[in-house]
């Protein structure tokens, strides 16, 4: 297959869930991938901060150590399990299955799409969630830059598409209520992207313990610096543009953009922000999950 064949295309729907069209090309590798007892996985619905996650997590496995952050990209250190391009890139089942154990693996898939063996194994899992309007926001600018992506269409177009679910991986609220359920009877570590932008050495400690890593409070304030917004951004290989263009054009927006909480008041207009309210309400009736739209 050529890229050309890849780029804009539309999603494909995999088990009912909209999916990344390069994704979805045999699609068996996900659904039979070998999950270990020992992987950790970290797993968010897009643009909730799951490369900021994966660079702690590896730092805190790594006692802090940036040696091997500095010449190994992040998708190779935390591969993303779904991801492929065939003749692009390789896909991250390929990445996993070459590595030692303990593997850390990201991925944005819902529960119901997980590899079949994913529960009997018992893999720990570190969630982030991210509120709703920012993730539109963000998601929106990342369809823009991202050619494997279908093309975004304008702002107030692209809205619609995320309220109803007509975006990658499906519903955002379907997504974070589901995993916030799992949390009762599985080995889950629920964490919110407000929380860490508010105070980050509190919640990278709350991973050190979930990860049974003791370090001391120098390690921790370096792993607290190398992974604030703007050292990230600077960071050749955790700010994607190891990427080849064909797949991503930061020149139209960069994969690290702003990385704050209230970025959506630049983006909403007072009707599309009632609009949007009134249906979050209806979507997250019910659940104890709670999100903040700014600190």
């Amino acid at each position: 297959m050529t890229s050309p064949d890849i780029i804009r295309h539309d999603w494909e729907i995999v088990h009912g869930y909209p999916m990344v069209y390069a994704f979805s090309i045999n699609w068996e590798r996900v659904e039979q991938f070998q999950c270990k007892p020992q992987d950790v996985w970290v797993i968010t619905y897009p643009k909730s901060g799951t490369t900021w996650m994966s660079e702690i997590m590896d730092l805190i496995k790594n006692d802090g150590s940036v040696e091997k952050q500095g010449k190994v990209p992040i998708t190779e250190r935390v591969p993303m399990l779904e991801a492929a391009a065939p003749g692009i890139i390789p896909a991250g089942t390929e990445i996993l299955e070459k590595m030692p154990s303990p593997r850390f693996v990201k991925s944005h898939l819902p529960i119901s799409l997980l590899p079949k063996n994913f529960w009997d194994n018992n893999c720990k899992v570190i969630y982030v969630a991210r509120n709703a309007k920012d993730v539109a926001v963000s998601f929106y600018n990342f369809d823009r830059m991202n050619k494997f992506h279908p093309e975004p269409g304008t702002f107030a177009e692209y809205l619609e598409k995320f309220m109803s679910g007509n975006v990658a991986y499906g519903s955002w609220y379907e997504h974070v209520t589901s995993w916030w359920e799992k949390k009762k009877d599985h080995p889950i570590l629920y964490l919110f992207y407000e929380d860490i932008k508010e105070d980050p050495k509190r919640e990278i400690q709350k991973v050190m313990q979930f990860l049974g890593k003791k370090l001391d409070e120098e390690t921790l304030d370096r792993i607290v610096q190398r992974t604030s917004f703007q050292t990230m951004k600077d960071n050749f290989m955790v700010n994607y543009k190891t990427i080849p263009t064909i797949m991503m054009d930061h020149d139209i927006s960069p994969f690290m953009r702003k990385g704050i909480a209230g970025d959506w008041k630049n983006y909403f207009t007072v009707a599309q922000n009632e609009m949007f309210d009134a249906d979050y309400e209806k979507k997250m009736h019910g659940t104890t999950l709670k999100f903040r739209t700014e600190i």
